[in-house]
């Protein structure tokens, strides 16, 4: 005859068992958790702080355009270095697409200082380069201070600074005496302008106009540099016709590049660099799903004597078995709580910091979540099957 069925075990019982571990040993319970937090932390701070990163990048590069290009002299087969030709910016502005064209020359040897006093070796990096007043629409550039060139001013001694060659010389706003030593020359400080994110080497620059540069420095009116403004829908067009463009006779002389693409590369590494990150957090939740399945081992055999106690009032192994399971995922629910919340707080923390927009990805969230249940699921299933499989009368004897 069989004897009497087991009676069910309800979930607000069950939960209320699970809790029994953690609420009796806390400080045991915290540093199991720890783990789970940790792994759970790491990957949400991880893809959250990527997500923003990412979503400001490409905020940056829409902001910035797609559609410059630069063409620059480059080296023969030879390795001889062979100047644009000094039509290079006439006929480049007659390509279809092309919009704004803006020729520039570095000025090799000549040398920027704040005065004539600083000694010859203190030049801060800064380089004197000729443009025209082209630059600044072709950069989409904007003045901190001060005025570009023009057509007239552009004859004359005066100077607009990068960004950072007017911090380095200690100008923020020129005044109508403001002067720099220049190639041996005193050039008035006319302006000062704004980073200039896609055109780095003229944040260093020191500028001035094309006439002058031939009358001090003898520039023979070779750039070596030229900056193209496209429509943004032919950018792809223009920049195969550029090079021939630039050079008809030896155009495999000629460098074509489009600025956004190192900003646009940095997303390959920025993924590259959160893949390694999320294997760290994979390990972590491995490390933390192991502390539970050790705690969980040793509950089990510290607790002998309740589990017999159960098994004699009527308990069938699958109540055990569950109680302890359930333990086990409270464990794995809390810490992925916790590190949700670590997460989200250092991903908003490093957003405030860069000036970026906190973007935590719903998946970052629920994908977290969802691996510290499933890590808290395997960590409970030995210790749970070895609890069910104690024998009241065994379990007793530890009473």
């Amino acid at each position: 005859m069989n004897g009497p069925p087991y009676p069910r075990l309800r979930g607000a019982d069950l939960v209320q068992l699970a809790t029994v571990g953690p609420r009796s040993r806390p400080v045991r319970a915290a540093l199991s958790i720890l783990g789970i937090a940790i792994g759970v932390a790491a990957i949400v701070a991880v893809l959250g702080i990527t997500r923003s990163s990412q979503a400001d990048l490409l905020a940056r590069i829409d902001r910035l355009g797609t559609n410059l290009l630069t063409v620059a002299d480059a080296q023969s087969l030879t390795g001889e270095r062979i100047q644009l030709p000094t039509t290079a910016a006439v006929t480049i502005a007659r390509t279809p697409g092309v919009r704004y064209v803006a020729p520039t020359a570095d000025l090799l040897g000549v040398q920027v200082y704040r005065s004539d006093r600083v000694p010859v070796y203190r030049s801060n990096g800064i380089a004197a380069r000729a443009c025209d007043a082209a630059l600044l629409s072709a950069l989409e550039g904007q003045l901190a201070s001060g005025a570009f060139f023009n057509a007239a001013t552009a004859r004359y001694p005066v100077t607009v600074l990068g960004f950072e060659a007017a911090e380095r010389l200690g100008i923020a706003r020129p005044q109508a005496s403001t002067r720099i030593f220049i190639g041996g020359h005193w050039f008035v400080v006319v302006g000062v302008l704004r980073p200039l994110e896609l055109a780095p080497e003229i944040d260093h620059s020191a500028l001035i106009g094309f006439p002058v540069a031939a009358e001090y420095f003898a520039y023979d009116h070779h750039p070596n540099r030229v900056y193209v403004r496209t429509d943004t829908a032919r950018t792809e067009a223009v920049a195969d016709l550029l090079a021939p463009a630039a050079n008809p006779q030896h155009p495999e002389t000629v460098a074509v590049s489009r600025p956004s693409d190192a900003l646009a590369a940095r997303l390959a590494v920025v993924d590259a660099t959160t893949s390694l990150f999320l294997g760290l957090g994979a390990v972590a939740l491995l490390v933390g799903g192991i502390g539970i399945a050790n705690l969980m081992v040793i509950s089990v055999l510290e607790r002998r004597g309740e589990i017999g106690l159960r098994r004699a009032l009527g308990a069938a192994r699958r109540h055990v078995a569950g109680q302890f399971l359930a333990e086990s995922l409270v464990l794995a629910m809390l810490g992925g709580g916790v590190g949700l919340a670590l997460g989200v707080g250092v991903t908003a923390t490093v957003a405030r910091i860069q000036g970026w927009s906190a973007l935590v990805p719903a998946a970052a969230v629920w994908g977290g979540l969802a691996a510290a249940v499933a890590i808290g699921a395997v960590a409970g299933v030995y210790p749970a099957a070895r609890a069910a499989r104690l024998a009241p009368t065994e379990a007793l004897r530890a009473v």
